[in-house]
């Protein structure tokens, strides 16, 4: 997947990409809004193999480029019915809060739809995480759930999600 609009790219994730990923990852800022905060303790070599498994039709890790600076990363998951799971991370802070993420999201779900053929989107927050419920809203996602201390962080602390759902005839593009 090769998606540009203006200094935006969205790029599958090549082997290459395996350094830069593990320094995101191992990241306990960056990771701590998915229950990480002490980051993965992962290594170059466990991603790099990863990432060769990826295809389109299962599941593919892509990275996010500003003006040809990786800043984070997204990935899609075939969950079959004609659904994708997808997330994101804004892994540079100071591109954060700037409108890219929502413009990296809408550049990929309309991909997802128009050119993948899926029919559904879903994703889950931390319930804590407003920014991202914000752009989800905005995005045209609706609120299917929330699952109260669903899960516990690194350190123990129940967490909760929400489930968010989105079909195409929802979809409010932000890509321009």
């Amino acid at each position: 997947m090769f998606i540009q609009n203006k200094q935006l790219i969205i790029r599958n994730a090549t082997t290459e990409d395996a350094s830069i990923l593990c320094k995101w990852w191992n990241d306990g800022k960056i990771m701590a809004h998915a229950g990480f905060p002490h980051g993965l303790n992962t290594t170059e070599e466990v991603i790099a193999s990863k990432l060769k498994e990826d295809t389109d039709e299962t599941h593919r890790r892509l990275i996010l480029e500003i003006d040809g600076l990786a800043v984070g990363e997204m990935n899609y998951r075939n969950k079959g019915d004609y659904t994708a799971e997808i997330g994101i991370k804004i892994c540079d802070f100071s591109q954060r809060n700037k409108g890219n993420g929502r413009k990296f999201l809408s550049m990929l779900i309309q991909t997802l739809f128009e050119d993948f053929g899926y029919k559904r989107i879903i994703l889950d927050t931390n319930v804590k995480n407003l920014i991202a419920q914000n752009v989800y809203d905005k995005l045209g996602f609706r609120k299917i759930g929330i699952r109260e201390n669903a899960w516990k962080d690194q350190d123990g602390i129940l967490q909760s999600s929400i489930d968010y759902e989105l079909f195409e005839q929802d979809f409010i593009n932000h890509s321009k």
